[in-house]
């Protein structure tokens, strides 16, 4: 194996290989080879505050330790979330506002115009809803055949349960998985062919959805998303793209978070039969096993922010206007912070202690949607299924921020 080069694929190389300010981690063939760890355990080890001089997405700074990560998001006036969230620099002619890349106070009021969707009382609601949506689901699976779980259970179960949140025409439910692949990946991840396409597409859902604000504009408030924003104080006078932004941040985040957990769950339960048994033996582990699975799989990888001022973290100065990149994924593998955090143990002490929902003003408003999702999901499952077994190779998501899957061959093992 060579000498590594700067303009090499670092995927090639063991870690140790690379000069460490060669280190770019946000090199996508890592991410399908899930090889990204190992460059992380790295770079917290040896430069937790690090600095990539030159990357697809330009120059950034990678925050590695879980400290350092809660010391960046906890402080959103040094570090802005305005324009973007992720790596990716935002088209210039096609700019998509939306309230998780904004700073309070606009943040705020955008924010709570559509908290309510996911309120304890309302959440208490769906919890019926979502069980026997989960229950048909899983009876509709074959057994002891071989079948794609991303396809017939995390995309159909969220994909139902996001419809439900926008009242949205239920036969048109796999449009909504469309438009969170097509807004999450760009032509270089394979999902569109042109950026033109990519724009034409999200234009399409801002259309859909533009009719379904008018039919609710006309009508009182109601509990769902559409309704909320066409009637909030703070939402109801948006811009079409400021609505499409929004939206787009409602659609992935009800979408990607929830379901490459539930692929997440399923594989990690497998590379570690041990779990497994555990949860066998005591289906009450459940909800401690629901939010080490959000920890073990931190559906979104990373946040990115904008320095606003000269700032001295971890012993390095990021100057104002650097793009600063919080590794989620990294920071919930800190030892520093989390006992044995590289292993998968579903009744660990301190359970909630992770990353993937974010923290401070911009902490994911579903986070308790998506772990009651999840719990139901394995209440059911656990009820039918001594196993589900993984038969194949995952296909992972060729992206540095959604940290998912494309497909996981399964068989189901009834009781």
């Amino acid at each position: 194996m060579g000498e590594y080069m700067p303009s090499l694929e670092m995927v090639n190389f063991r870690p140790e290989e690379v000069p460490l300010e060669d280190i770019d981690v946000s090199q996508r063939s890592l991410w399908v080879a899930n090889r990204q760890q190992e460059f992380f355990s790295r770079l917290r080890d040896e430069a937790p505050v690090h600095f990539c001089k030159d990357s697809e997405f330009g120059p950034y700074w990678s925050v590695t330790r879980f400290a350092d990560i809660m010391e960046v998001e906890a402080n959103w006036q040094s570090f802005s979330s305005d324009p973007a969230i992720t790596i990716v620099e935002p088209e210039e002619d096609f700019p998509l506002p939306m309230f998780i890349a904004m700073d309070p106070p606009k943040h705020d009021e955008q924010r709570k115009t559509v908290q309510g969707s996911v309120a304890p009382a309302n959440l208490k609601n769906l919890e019926g809803t979502i069980r026997t949506r989960v229950q048909r689901v899983l009876d509709d699976l074959p057994t002891h055949e071989e079948f794609d779980w991303v396809d017939r259970v995390s995309i159909e179960l969220t994909t139902q349960m996001l419809a439900t949140l926008f009242d949205f025409p239920f036969e048109d439910r796999r449009m909504l998985t469309r438009w969170s692949d097509v807004a999450t990946g760009g032509p270089e991840t394979g999902v569109v062919e042109s950026e033109e396409q990519r724009q034409e597409e999200l234009l399409e859902c801002l259309a859909y959805f533009t009719r379904l604000w008018e039919e609710r504009a006309k009508q009182g408030l109601s509990n769902d998303l559409v309704s909320m924003l066409a009637h909030g104080e703070a939402t109801q006078d948006m811009s079409p793209q400021e609505y499409l932004g929004n939206l787009i941040l409602l659609i992935v985040g009800g979408n990607d978070t929830t379901r490459n957990s539930m692929t997440g769950g399923v594989l990690a339960l497998n590379e570690n039969p041990g779990e497994y048994a555990k949860l066998r033996n005591n289906p009450g582990i459940i909800p401690s096993m629901v939010s080490e699975i959000i920890r073990w799989q931190t559906p979104l990888a990373h946040m990115r922010r904008l320095a606003t001022r000269d700032y001295q973290l971890g012993g390095q100065t990021i100057n104002a206007g650097d793009k600063v990149i919080m590794w989620y994924l990294s920071g919930n593998r800190d030892e520093r912070a989390i006992d044995r955090a590289s292993e998968f143990i579903i009744d660990r002490d301190r359970v909630r202690t992770h990353l993937s929902f974010g923290f401070g003003v911009h902490r994911c408003m579903g986070n308790r949607l998506a772990e009651m999702q999840l719990k139901i999901l394995w209440e059911e499952i656990q009820r039918r299924f001594h196993m589900v077994e993984v038969v194949g190779e995952p296909g992972r998501v060729p992206s540095n921020f959604v940290h998912g899957y494309t497909h996981l061959p399964t068989v189901l093992h009834p009781h």
